[in-house]
């Protein structure tokens, strides 16, 4: 079976990090060898970039170029060997997460962000891509309920949440083939259910 690049995506506290193993686990059920991973991060350089992204103040447009390094180096070093090598990819975040917080949140110029995902995957996109939408009160509030000192994008106002949240819905109404909306509003058991099925109806045709 064909090599599948499936992404998750969503503002802070919607619950996706959660799925992943139940998505991870669907596939591996398969017999199919899954590489698991994350953004910014997935490689030693890409998690020192990660720290510096999550808690270093920085220029927004530093904040966008350092997000497509890591994840150049991500996708030279782990992704795309990976894929070439027969396995799936399931990654926590990947390039809608930089047009939904940079673009949609901070305001980066679409041409500017265009020009970037262009450069650093111009013939790769994800096969699945799993938006987990939620208001962002409610995300909130799960996130004040975890107990963890906030990093620098989880310490944003709620409208800076409102405007991923929107950006991240425009993105998805943009390639409906390719990204599909998830209510995280659901209970856990619910949320997996669909995201099996849908998994199974992309992914294992």
């Amino acid at each position: 079976m064909k090599s599948r690049f499936i992404t998750f995506e969503g503002i802070d506290g919607a619950g996706k990090s959660s799925q992943i193993a139940a998505a991870v686990a669907l596939i591996q059920s398969r017999g199919i060898p899954v590489v698991q991973t994350r953004e910014p991060g997935g490689t030693p350089l890409g998690e020192k970039l990660r720290e510096l992204l999550l808690h270093e103040p920085m220029h927004l447009e530093t904040e966008a170029l350092l997000m497509f390094a890591a994840r150049r180096e991500h996708l030279a070093a782990r992704i795309q060997p990976a894929l070439a090598a027969g396995a799936w990819v399931v990654s926590d975040r990947f390039t809608d997460a930089t047009y939904a917080y940079q673009v949609g949140g901070r305001g980066l110029d679409e041409k500017r962000f265009a020009a970037l995902e262009k450069w650093v995957h111009p013939h790769l996109q994800p096969d699945l891509t799993l938006i987990f939408d939620l208001d962002p009160q409610v995300a909130a509030r799960r996130l004040a309920g975890a107990g963890q000192a906030p990093d620098r994008f989880e310490s944003e106002q709620a409208d800076f949440f409102e405007r991923v949240r929107a950006a991240y819905l425009r993105r998805a109404a943009a390639d409906p083939a390719r990204i599909k909306v998830i209510d995280a509003a659901q209970t856990p058991d619910e949320i997996r259910k669909e995201l099996e099925q849908i998994i199974v109806e992309i992914c294992f045709q």
